[in-house]
């Protein structure tokens, strides 16, 4: 980037190799991200970094490297994802709020490894779930829409909140296709349910997840098991829930009983239903919006937790959407005489 009259040239000192190294990388190579999001350049010499650019992006860009520098500086990791998305608070004004991700732990995985917040997405379906008996999350994979409500879930059982938990999901192909899939039932909808028994396993490990399971304090089950039941003092989390039917997502929401507390998730940009069968999910987005005790969280790509390409990936579906569904202009026009 040639220097202009313009431009404007800022310094910072890190305190330390670590910090530096911390937001930086080992080769620096999170530099780049400041020129991509900004349009400034940065240089280091020792552990002062200089910024050059637009007064302005210099001085977002300034802001930012102190607030994350103090989080580096709070042991927590700093990846690309995080860079861009402080970044992009700071030119919103919100670079106050860059310090509030990963400050508060909701759970402690059987490993050691802390979960936290790492959007303010997040934060605010996380805060949604604890002030509210029920708490609809939409958005697009990997914003940790279910991996946060079944730690949360496993917070409650420990702490004894709640009896068990209950998670479920529809098999959208629970029709002729499930039938001609081998073993019992169990085993026809166990791939189904497979990414919630991979969030369990995470949260509270293999041999405590069978201990629970044979407690009957854990269950996992395809949603057609909920019919005729009454969920009395459990945390009830419906996972890919877009793919429920209107009936389906009434009967889930009628089971709920004294003290349980429900999460619905989904992404209503992927639904597997049949044509011409309405999302349950959707519909009940619509009939319960300003109801007392529910809470709406609507996750966007800048949620995604992911690698930073899932990110982007969801971020051009987005745009393709958007272009698909704008209005084309269909007034008449003559043709021009040749």
């Amino acid at each position: 980037m040639e220097n202009t009259t313009l431009d404007r040239t800022e310094r910072m000192m890190m305190d330390t190799p670590e910090q530096f190294i911390g937001i930086f990388g080992i080769r620096e190579e999170n530099m780049p991200i400041f020129r991509e999001e900004l349009g400034v350049e940065l240089y280091a010499h020792g552990n002062e970094v200089v910024i050059t650019g637009d007064p302005e992006k210099v001085s977002l860009a300034k802001l930012t490297l102190q607030t994350l520098s103090d989080i580096v500086l709070r042991g927590e990791t700093v990846d690309r994802t995080r860079i861009r998305y402080a970044i992009g608070l700071a030119a919103e004004g919100k670079a106050d709020r860059i310090g509030e991700i990963m400050r508060d732990v909701i759970a402690i995985t059987y490993r050691g490894r802390q979960v936290k917040c790492k959007t303010l997405g997040q934060k605010q379906y996380v805060d949604a779930i604890k002030q509210n008996t029920c708490t609809f999350a939409v958005g697009p994979a990997g914003t940790g829409k279910t991996y946060l409500a079944i730690a949360m879930a496993v917070v409650a059982l420990k702490n004894k909140e709640i009896e068990k938990i209950i998670l479920t999901r529809p098999a959208v192909e629970a029709g002729e296709k499930l039938g001609f899939l081998p073993g019992d039932l169990a085993q026809k909808v166990d791939p189904y349910l497979r990414p919630l028994y991979d969030a369990l396993h995470e949260m509270m490990g293999v041999d405590a997840y069978q201990r629970l399971l044979e407690r009957g304090a854990v269950e996992v089950a395809p949603l057609a098991y909920m019919r005729g039941r009454t969920l009395n003092d459990a945390f009830i989390i419906l996972d890919e829930a877009q793919n429920t039917t209107s009936e389906q997502m009434k009967m889930f929401l009628t089971r709920m009983g004294m003290g349980s507390k429900m999460v619905i998730t989904g992404d209503v940009t992927q639904i597997d239903l049949p044509t011409g069968k309405r999302s349950g999910l959707v519909e009940a987005l619509e009939v319960l919006k300003g109801v007392d005790d529910i809470a709406i969280v609507q996750l966007t790509h800048r949620d995604v937790v992911r690698h930073e390409l899932v990110q982007a990936i969801v971020r051009a579906y987005e745009k393709h959407a958007q272009r698909a569904n704008a209005p084309r202009d269909t007034r008449f026009r003559p043709r021009s005489k040749i």
